[in-house]
C-alpha cells in the first residue's frame, strides 16, 4: 500500500473515532441499526454534506457486520435521500435532513395549515423554554424529564405513535421554566401541540411512523443532556432544530399539494 493511501486510511479511522459508533446487537435487524445511527451522525451535522461515508469494508469493520447489512442500511439511506452512490467515487452525503421519509402517506391541506400554526408557534415557544429549564431546573425536574423520555422510549417500542408521552415530554420542560404562564399556555394546547393527534390512522405509514419516532427520540435525547448540563444555548439550539425539522417535514405535505 502508498504512503498515500496509508495517510487517507489513517485520516478515515481518525474521523469516525469520534462517531461513537455502537456495535450491532442480534436482537434487531443488523441494517436498520446501522442505518438508525448513520442517520444520526449524519442529521446532526457530523458527517457534513458533500463528506463521503467510509467504504463498504471499513463499515463492515466499524459496525462488526456483514455486507449484506452494510449494504441494505445504505440502500435505505438512499431510500430517505440522505446519500447517494457513485461507482468509483462512492457513498456521499447528499442532504442533512430526510427527502421524503414521512409519518404519513397524505394529509389534507387544512390539517396541514393547523399543524404548521402550531409548530411555527411552539419553534419560539419551546426553544425558549428549553433555555430557560437548562438555567433553572431542580433535581425533581430532571428527574420528571427523565421519567418522560424513558416513557416515550417505552412507547415507541409498541404500535402506539407515542402521542401523549411525546406531549408529556415537552409538558416537562415547561414546567421546568417555573413559570406558570409558560405552563398555562401549555396547559391549553393539551396534546394538540403535537402533530400526530391530528393525523387519522388510515393516513399514517406504520415503517415511516417507526423511523420518524426514532428520530424524534434522539431528538429528544439531545435536549434533555443539554437541559440537565446546564447549557441553555444548547438546549434552545436542540429544541429549536428538533421542532424546525418537524415544521419542514409537514411544510413538504403542502408543497406537495400545491406542486
Amino acid at each position: 500500500m502508498s504512503d498515500k493511501k496509508i495517510d487517507k486510511v489513517g485520516s478515515t479511522m481518525e474521523q469516525t473515532k469520534a462517531w461513537e459508533i455502537k456495535r450491532i446487537s442480534s436482537q434487531e435487524s443488523l441494517s436498520r441499526q446501522i442505518a438508525r445511527q448513520l442517520e444520526a451522525l449524519i442529521t446532526q451535522e457530523r458527517i457534513a454534506v458533500g463528506d463521503k461515508l467510509p467504504t463498504e469494508s471499513q463499515l463492515c469493520d466499524m459496525f462488526g457486520v456483514s455486507r449484506t447489512a452494510v449494504r441494505e442500511a445504505i440502500a435505505h439511506l438512499k431510500s430517505m435521500g440522505l446519500v447517494e452512490t457513485r461507482r468509483g467515487i462512492g457513498t456521499r452525503v447528499l442532504r442533512s435532513a430526510p427527502d421524503h421519509h414521512f409519518p404519513a402517506r397524505r394529509i389534507s391541506a387544512t390539517t396541514v395549515e393547523d399543524i404548521l400554526h402550531v409548530l411555527e408557534m411552539r419553534i419560539t415557544l419551546d426553544s425558549q423554554a428549553a433555555a430557560l429549564a437548562a438555567e433553572r431546573h431542580t433535581p425533581a425536574d430532571v428527574a420528571a424529564l427523565e421519567s418522560a423520555h424513558e416513557r416515550f422510549l417505552a412507547a415507541c417500542k409498541t404500535d402506539s405513535q407515542a402521542r401523549h408521552e411525546d406531549y408529556v415530554f415537552h409538558r416537562a420542560v415547561v414546567e421546568a421554566t417555573h413559570n406558570p404562564f409558560f405552563v398555562s399556555l401549555y396547559d391549553q394546547l393539551h396534546e394538540g401541540a403535537i402533530p400526530r393527534t391530528k393525523l387519522l390512522s388510515v393516513e399514517l405509514d406504520p415503517e415511516a411512523v417507526s423511523y420518524y419516532l426514532e428520530r424524534v427520540a434522539r431528538e429528544h435525547a439531545e435536549v434533555l443532556q443539554a437541559i440537565v448540563s446546564g447549557e441553555a444555548e444548547a438546549a434552545r439550539n436542540a429544541m429549536h432544530r428538533h421542532l424546525q425539522r418537524a415544521y419542514d417535514n409537514y411544510a413538504a405535505y403542502q408543497d406537495h399539494s400545491q406542486a
